[in-house]
C-alpha cells in the first residue's frame, strides 16, 4: 500500500518508517525512535541503508536522491525529509 497522502503527520510518517525498520532489522518497533541511528543503533550496513531508501521511496512514492540518502542518518532525519519532501 503506498502512503501518498500529502497530509500524513509525521508522527504517521515515524509509525510506518518504525514498522518498516522493526520488519527489515528484527527489532521491536517499540525501541526506535527519532533519535535511532540506522548504523550505530541497527547495525545497518551500506547495502542495507540502500534497500532501506528503494523500500522508503516505494512506500511513499518519493525518489529520495543519493545525495539526500547519504544525509539521512537517524529515524529522526528520514521523519523530516519524507515529512518535507511529499509530492
Amino acid at each position: 500500500m503506498l502512503l501518498k497522502e500529502k497530509n500524513m503527520s509525521e508522527q504517521e510518517v515515524f509509525d510506518k518508517i518504525a514498522s518498516l525498520l522493526a520488519d527489515k532489522f528484527e527489532v521491536d518497533k517499540s525501541t526506535i525512535t527519532k533519535e535511532t541511528s540506522f548504523t550505530k543503533d541497527l547495525d545497518a550496513d551500506s547495502i542495507d541503508l540502500v534497500e532501506f531508501v528503494l523500500e522508503l521511496e516505494e512506500e511513499f512514492g518519493n525518489e529520495i536522491p543519493d545525495d539526500d540518502a547519504e544525509k539521512i542518518t537517524t529515524v529522526g532525519e528520514a521523519v523530516t525529509y519524507i515529512a518535507n519532501n511529499k509530492k
